[in-house]
């Protein structure tokens, strides 16, 4: 009598992640789950004002070395580098040498706590540009997938008049997407209704 044999098929996915093992674990682990603690979205906005010009991947590889030189992403501890520091961030192969980025960071670390005092918190501030609510991207194919929406051209907006650098409307977008102010998940991919569950 022969065995059946049973072939498991691997569950649909987005296909931007492609076969990079970090970005598979960041696909199927982060991104899009809604984000409401700050230390965590001031950490993407550093990651994602790095990014400007670059692909995720580059700064996802080099993501353990920005929590490191970066204190854990503490914008009371980064508002307090000098530039004796900002020179010495420069040496460091394990993040982004880019001095306007990495002052940038400073910038706006200060900026993100501005905001926590006038908020209670960025989170209260950030989400209100959704309505506290996670907008349901329904996209079908990778091409569906904008690189600015209205939203994010509101919260650009409205982070460039108070002062924020390198977070423009396309970077923004980026962050709303990481962060799961958007559920940008492609609707075939088996992390698009667990999101849609959280």
């Amino acid at each position: 009598m022969e065995e059946s044999v049973f072939c498991v098929m691997p569950p649909s996915t987005c296909p931007w992640p492609g076969d990079d093992s970090l970005m598979i674990q960041y696909h199927d682990v982060e991104w899009g789950v809604p984000v409401k603690e700050d230390r965590k979205l001031f950490e993407f906005l550093v990651l994602e004002s790095a990014q400007a010009g670059l692909s995720w991947k580059t700064i996802l590889h080099k993501r353990e070395g920005y929590r490191k030189l970066f204190v854990d992403f503490d914008p009371k501890k980064i508002v307090r580098f000098d530039q004796r520091r900002v020179e010495q961030l420069l040496q460091d192969p394990s993040i982004i040498r880019n001095r306007m980025k990495i002052e940038a960071t400073i910038h706006n670390a200060k900026l993100f706590l501005e905001i926590q005092k006038e908020f209670g918190s960025f989170s209260n501030y950030m989400w209100k540009f959704v309505q506290n609510k996670q907008l349901d991207g329904k996209r079908k194919t990778i091409k569906d997938l904008p690189a600015i929406t209205p939203e994010a051209e509101l919260f650009a907006k409205d982070l460039k008049q108070r002062g924020f650098k390198f977070l423009g409307p396309t970077v923004v977008y980026a962050h709303m997407q990481a962060v799961g102010m958007v559920n940008d998940h492609l609707t075939s991919c088996f992390r698009y209704k667990e999101i849609q569950r959280q």
